[in-house]
């Protein structure tokens, strides 16, 4: 547990930098270069879905090379990066590099970053290790969030993002000392064969099979969080009003993430994985009709609910029953799946936003995930997770 406390450290820092900025993204775009829904969506669409083919070759090599800490390092390392990019930016098009290359960085440390909290699990414990990474992880995001919306309230309007943006390099460095204390497992093995990347494959189980294509389907309807904060502001919040919003959702999350990896360490994973589908269906339907400040309040909590019974829960799920010989390949590739889905799941939101409304990419959401909720309660095996 004690490695897990440290990887979780890692992910606090440098969600804490992260978050310092990301609610800032679609209002400085739209503030500071004019830039629309639509393009909002095409520069996270893009952004997410180019920088996730990397998760599963970053995954494939930590299986291959042993080499889990080094990748994770180097990816989080990447962080730093994307603020000197932030700073540099003139344009929409500046943004998006820099976009590309903070989603690089997460492509190569997802994978290796998981397997290293699953090798790290105790025994019967696998949910809960990751609900405890995912808490600290979504702690940091809400602590960063805090910080930007207390710097924001003293500028008067007048908001200074270089400032915002060169400070949250601070807890990004925090982080990366944060890998001193993570001792990786090595296996004692042989070395392997060269092999075609997809040698294997064929013989995966069929339930992680359905859960790839599942979440595929599911991520379609599930685009940026960026819509998110637009709906808020276009609900009656201000740029400030807003960050305090993304802090609830994450503040939530964090709260209740060890609990529901916990539950399902206990009732299995098909429960919490159906149930947080349909939790993000109400969230959605939520999102397209509230039209009240304290409705939308109520909505963004809910959102961190639901992601308190997903983003555990499926990792623990994926890392389970993946061969061990392929664990980080197999992680990497759900990182994969749901990373590439989301260009055209952006693309398209920004789309019907910008035809039909802004209820309309939240219904259309919602739908996706009652789909992907009615194929897993009738197609995956309710069986109770494997000792870890």
């Amino acid at each position: 547990m004690r490695n897990i406390i440290f990887i979780g450290l890692v992910s606090f820092f440098t969600d804490l930098s992260t978050e310092m900025v990301y609610p800032l993204i679609p209002l400085y775009l739209t503030s500071a270069f004019g830039a629309t829904p639509a393009i909002v969506g095409i520069i996270e669409g893009i952004a997410e879905s180019l920088a996730s083919l990397l998760k599963v070759f970053s995954g494939y090599l930590s299986d291959k090379f042993q080499n889990k800490k080094l990748l994770a390092f180097t990816g989080y390392a990447t962080s730093l990066f994307y603020k000197l990019a932030l700073l540099l930016a003139g344009s929409w098009a500046g943004i998006l590099v820099a976009r590309v290359i903070d989603r690089f960085g997460k492509g190569i440390r997802t994978a290796p970053r998981d397997v290293l909290v699953s090798e790290s699990a105790e025994k019967n414990s696998m949910g809960k290790s990751f609900g405890l990474h995912k808490s600290l992880d979504m702690a940091g995001a809400a602590i960063g969030i805090l910080i930007t919306y207390f710097l924001l309230r003293g500028s008067d309007g007048n908001f200074d993002y270089a400032k915002i943006f060169m400070i949250s390099a601070v807890p990004a460095v925090l982080g990366l000392g944060m890998f001193f204390f993570i001792k990786e497992k090595k296996e004692s093995r042989s070395p392997r064969e060269k092999e075609p990347f997809w040698k294997n494959i064929s013989g995966i189980d069929g339930q992680l099979k359905l859960y790839l294509l599942v979440v595929a389907l599911f991520t379609l309807g599930n685009s940026s969080n960026s819509f998110l904060l637009l709906k808020a502001k276009a609900t009656g919040f201000d740029d400030t009003s807003v960050i305090l919003l993304y802090f609830i959702f994450n503040i939530t999350a964090s709260l209740l993430s060890l609990p529901f990896g916990g539950l399902s360490d206990k009732v299995g994973r098909k429960k919490l994985l159906v149930s947080g589908y349909i939790v993000f269906a109400i969230c959605y339907f939520g999102f397209a009709f509230s039209s009240s400040q304290p409705q939308m309040i109520a909505v963004f909590v809910l959102y961190g609910a639901y992601t308190a019974m997903i983003a555990g829960v499926e990792r623990a799920f994926v890392a389970e029953i993946a061969p061990t010989q392929l664990k980080g390949t197999m992680l990497g590739l759900h990182s994969t799946v749901t990373g590439i889905a989301l260009l055209p799941a952006s693309v398209i939101a920004g789309v019907l936003w910008n035809q039909f409304g802004a209820a309309v990419p939240f219904i259309f959401g919602a739908v996706m995930s009652l789909l992907a909720a009615g194929i897993l309660l009738l197609f995956m095996k309710d069986a109770r997770p494997k000792a870890a």
